[in-house]
């Protein structure tokens, strides 16, 4: 039952601001080891549908701008993250490719991350291997009746080949849906604040029905040509 609560939070949060407790922000008693607000890893997955002033910069001109630079017809956001990776506790995010979790045919998904703190090799920044969105993607996350599973183990990654991307407060990043990025943990004392947004192209791919989203309502383009 428990399980079902948790997947049942996930799969609403795709249509709502939600929050997502940090692994290890528990102790063994169940309480919580640091205040709330320290404590929290992430909120989405849809800050752009419903917080003005993400929706504000999702919808602005320099974004619909950027994709229009990249070909897009209708671009539109399928998901938004406010990540924290607070400090001693911000937890691993694995090796992984965007197209994993956000499939279309053909492969459309670009993430936007942007740096609202330094990011620093220190408190957790992006690393990523370069040229690795050339070699296809891996492996896709499935949702079905019985929750989600990956169809494929995860391949093993030489993890000399991944180079750091640190940035400065302010600074700003595409990532091509096959390029295979990570960040470690954030066991330094100070937090790593970043907005990730995550687009696709609505005019002739198809959204996956296995994706684990799967909205109600269609989302907004930014716009259409």
């Amino acid at each position: 039952m428990q399980r079902q609560l948790k997947d049942d939070y996930f799969f609403k949060s795709a249509e709502n601001i939600s929050f997502f407790f940090e692994e290890k922000a528990f102790g063994d008693d169940g309480c919580l080891r640091q205040p709330k607000e320290l404590s929290i890893n992430k909120v989405g997955h849809a800050l752009h549908d419903h917080d003005p002033v993400f929706k504000k910069f999702a919808f602005s001109e320099n974004i619909s701008s950027l994709f229009s630079s990249l070909g897009y017809k209708r671009p539109a956001v399928i998901q938004s993250m406010y990540i924290f990776k607070q400090p001693g506790i911000g937890g691993e995010v694995v090796p992984h490719q965007d197209n994993t979790f956000l499939y279309t045919e053909p492969l459309s998904c670009t993430g936007l991350w942007l740096a609202l703190e330094d990011a620093t090799i220190t408190n957790g920044c992006l690393w990523a291997i370069p040229g690795s969105h050339k070699n296809g993607l891996k492996r896709r996350m499935i949702r079905d009746e019985n929750g989600t599973h990956f169809d494929r183990p995860s391949p093993l990654y030489d993890q000399k080949e991944f180079v750091p991307l640190e940035m400065k407060s302010g600074d700003f990043v595409v990532i091509h849906g096959d390029l295979v990025h990570q960040s470690f943990e954030n066991l330094s004392p100070v937090s790593r604040h970043a907005l990730s947004l995550h687009v696709v192209d609505m005019e002739g791919c198809k959204w996956s029905k296995d994706n684990w989203i799967q909205r109600k309502t269609a989302p907004e383009p930014l716009y259409v040509s």
